[in-house]
């Protein structure tokens, strides 16, 4: 899925609730993947399971399997560096 990049100029604010937010923030795939990112992603999604709907069912089976990786990680990273702290105490 190729994502185009909109000139920093056009960008507009919009309001979510935080539950929202925390909805949005579920199918991010890795930090750099900005709100824009997530949205147009949640777009394509939709637009393909109107004609694949088991397309887009990998495609959201895939971005779940690389979120739980990606907070694995994270906390694997943590866990490290408390261990490291620890040592230098």
């Amino acid at each position: 899925m190729t994502i185009k990049k909109i000139p920093a100029g056009k960008i507009t604010t919009i309001k979510l609730l935080d539950e929202t937010k925390l909805r949005i923030e579920k199918l991010r795939q890795n930090k750099g993947e900005s709100y824009d990112d997530i949205l147009r992603k949640i777009l394509y999604i939709l637009n393909v399971a109107r004609d694949e709907p088991d397309k887009a069912k990998r495609i959201l089976e895939k971005i779940s399997e690389l979120r739980a990786r990606m907070l694995e990680e994270e906390k694997q990273l943590k866990e490290d560096l408390k261990k490291e702290n620890e040592k230098k105490e």
